[in-house]
């Protein structure tokens, strides 16, 4: 979906790895966040990857994943002129062999520029089975990003959190990209999904370096990719940037934010849409029989929609800063 006068995803992950500098990867879960993050990076003079899962498919699409898709690529598009961005989409974790389907009608669609196809969880040689018949299903003009190793924590919409995580070994990542042909890599290096904070987190830019290195010898030209970053230091940031990792998976941070704005905001302003103590909450009768009214400047969704929007654009214009891509877009207009 590489808007007109853009280059490529894969040119412009070459383009930032031969820079030195990479992308945070955003979750979109709802569509102040999408218009945040094109703001932000307008802001920023970067280039945008953003991402869209199954559930949040689901979502934009009332229950119709297909749908959903189609709906967020049109948003994607328009607004991404609108704003003078070069964005792309990956639609993330699509969990195999459960959602070939999903990924087929995803790819069909002419919205994503990349896939994220995980097996993951299965042994290895599950594993590299099911992401080469992933390689083969999608064909040369979608990107393929793969997983190898296990990270921990909660993943998306998922209620159990994987308490395991198996760090990913050279050697293997360089057997599976042979063997499965994937574009991109993401590796298990210490990070983990969801919330973070409070926890230990042993990341290890190291085993990156080691990775990029051991692709590097074997003749492999393959972006490495960190998921689960929302709880990783800046510096670690830096680091993994040196280790030649270009994509970083940033979803928790936007939906706390989100959050918290909206909660802090209708907080504040809680007397102004809350009747008080003493009047009938007569919500059908919207308060025709009572000295006090709401106040519409207040409980009028953009108002804390606005709020929402600018503060996803500062967070993603502070993070373009982090990674480097800020002032790197591609971006040509139509």
């Amino acid at each position: 979906m590489t808007a007109t006068g853009t280059i490529s995803l894969r040119e412009c992950y070459d383009r930032a790895r031969e820079g030195r500098y990479g992308f945070f990867a955003s979750n979109v879960t709802h569509f102040d966040i999408l218009v945040g993050l094109l703001q932000g990076s307008a802001t920023a003079d970067s280039d945008l990857v953003v991402q869209l899962g199954y559930d949040e498919a689901v979502f934009f699409g009332g229950g119709d994943p297909a749908v959903g898709v189609q709906v967020f690529g049109a948003c994607l598009e328009t607004l991404a002129e609108r704003y003078g961005v070069a964005a792309y989409c990956n639609i993330d974790h699509v969990h195999v062999p459960d959602n070939f389907d999903f990924l087929e009608a995803a790819v069909e669609s002419g919205v994503p520029d990349s896939v994220m196809v995980d097996a993951s969880s299965e042994p290895f040689e599950q594993n590299v089975e099911l992401t080469a018949e992933a390689v083969e299903r999608v064909g040369d003009d979608v990107l393929v990003e793969a997983e190898l190793g296990r990270i921990a924590g909660i993943e998306g919409s998922t209620e159990t959190p994987d308490d395991e995580a198996f760090y990913t070994d050279p050697a293997d990542a360089v057997e599976f990209v042979e063997r499965t042909g994937c574009d991109l890599l993401a590796v298990s290096i210490g990070t983990q999904h969801g919330v973070a904070s409070g926890r230990d987190l042993d990341v290890r830019p190291d085993l990156a370096v080691e990775i990029n290195d051991a692709l590097a010898d074997a003749g492999l030209d393959t972006p490495l990719v960190v998921h689960g970053a929302s709880g990783v230091a800046d510096e670690r940031i830096e680091e993994l940037l040196d280790a030649g990792v270009c994509k970083f998976n940033k979803n928790t941070r936007y939906q706390y934010e989100y959050a918290r704005t909206a909660a802090d905001f209708y907080h504040e302003h809680a007397d102004a849409i809350r009747p008080p103590e003493g009047v009938a909450d007569d919500r059908a009768g919207f308060f025709a029989d009572s000295d006090w009214e709401p106040q519409k400047t207040h409980f009028h969704p953009h108002v804390v929609s606005e709020a929402v929007r600018d503060r996803i654009a500062d967070v993603m214009a502070d993070l373009c800063e982090l990674t480097g891509s800020a002032g790197e877009s591609v971006y040509v207009e139509r």
